[in-house]
């Protein structure tokens, strides 16, 4: 699988943020480019961060403008919806240990599972340092 397939969420991430390139040369991914806000590269370096192998694999030069993207008017933040929470895996955890903890049902862990398709291919195999997106 290549870099880019590694990191499709940071990807998805930066799309309509990034201005900038994404290549993948010598076994490492590069975004080279600027964002509109600081709030915008955070949420992209936090996609990058959910793979654990981020630090050797990603070299990221990623710088704010200041300005409102595209030219657009900037609006006030919206305030988090309670939808937007995550949990970052830890050693040991399972999807259903982290739906009884966090949603109140073991059972519930296929929700959290189908949320986080985009980095998950297994209900099974989730990995620390993963930052999943909880319902």
């Amino acid at each position: 699988m290549s870099l880019k397939g590694t990191y499709q969420w940071a990807l998805k991430t930066a799309d309509g943020k990034f201005h900038g390139t994404t290549d993948e040369r010598d076994g490492k991914l590069y975004f080279n480019g600027t964002v509109a806000t600081e709030t915008e590269k955070n949420q992209i370096w936090d996609a990058i961060k959910t793979i654990p192998t981020w630090q050797k694999d990603v070299v990221a030069d990623i710088r704010v403008t200041g300005g409102p993207a595209n030219g657009a008017k900037t609006a006030p933040a919206p305030a988090p919806s309670p939808s937007s929470k995550s949990y970052t895996v830890k050693s040991g955890d399972t999807l259903s240990r982290i739906a009884k903890e966090h949603l109140g049902n073991a059972a519930d862990y296929m929700k959290i599972f189908n949320l986080n398709k985009d980095q998950l291919t297994d209900p099974d195999l989730i990995k620390p340092g993963q930052v999943l997106r909880l319902p």
